[in-house]
């Protein structure tokens, strides 16, 4: 073991359906992986292929509270399903990739979108609108063993019993083998990880006091108070 010269940072878990913990080592977030979605952010998706950036993983919070960040008055909710890496490697086949897959849960990909936005327009990278403190709301991960793989299901996120977004796994431009495939290809990935896969149209602004509700038929719900 080396001589470590400050203390080392606690390893980042988020919980299982069973009681257990989930370590985290990356986070990787498609973008624009629903085609409703891309268009109502102002890009093609025929044209434009998703892609992907990354969020820390202690910004992912399992409290069911997110507290509202600070340098923006435009903070958007974003649900998303999450997949859980047991194993990676690189180059792997897409007849394999779900065979390297834990679990799933419903998590939030909270945006300062006029942070993203001023990014975007100087052509930097995003994470001062995406990866800051407890930016990935997360609900409990659910065993692929338990509940398999799901492809099809009604994903929705309200805000104060309104709904805001609603959309269907299967109107996912990329699927779950895919950005397993993909990514193997760029990072080797390692148990571990997760793939936060990309929202459905409707994000929109949140303020303090609002309870958001998000579910996935056939993965969970998730609910967080903004505070």
């Amino acid at each position: 073991m080396p001589n470590l010269v400050i203390p080392a940072p606690n390893v980042h878990t988020i919980p299982t359906s069973d009681g257990g913990a989930f370590p985290v080592r990356r986070v990787y977030c498609i973008g624009r992986n629903f085609a409703a979605h891309a268009v109502e952010m102002g890009h093609d998706p025929d044209r434009e292929p998703p892609f992907f950036f990354q969020k820390n993983p202690n910004n992912l919070d399992a409290s069911g509270e997110f507290p509202y960040p600070p340098h923006s008055t435009d903070v958007h909710h974003e649900v998303e399903m999450l997949v859980a890496l047991k194993s990676g490697g690189t180059k792997i086949s897409l007849e394999s990739a779900l065979d390297h897959v834990w679990g799933y849960a419903v998590c939030l990909d909270m945006t300062r979108r006029d942070l993203q936005g001023e990014a975007k327009k100087m052509g930097r990278p995003w994470e001062i609108g995406k990866a800051f403190e407890r930016s990935g709301p997360v609900g409990p991960l659910h065993p692929a063993s338990e509940i398999g793989h799901p492809s099809n299901g009604r994903v929705e996120l309200k805000v104060n019993g309104d709904l805001r977004q609603e959309g269907d796994l299967n109107q996912m431009i990329w699927k779950v083998p895919e950005m397993i495939a993909y990514l193997s290809e760029y990072f080797e990935l390692k148990a571990g990880d997760v793939i936060m896969a990309g929202t459905p149209s409707g994000v929109n602004a949140i303020v303090r006091g609002d309870l958001m509700e998000a579910s996935i038929a056939g993965v969970s719900s998730l609910s967080v108070t903004v505070i």
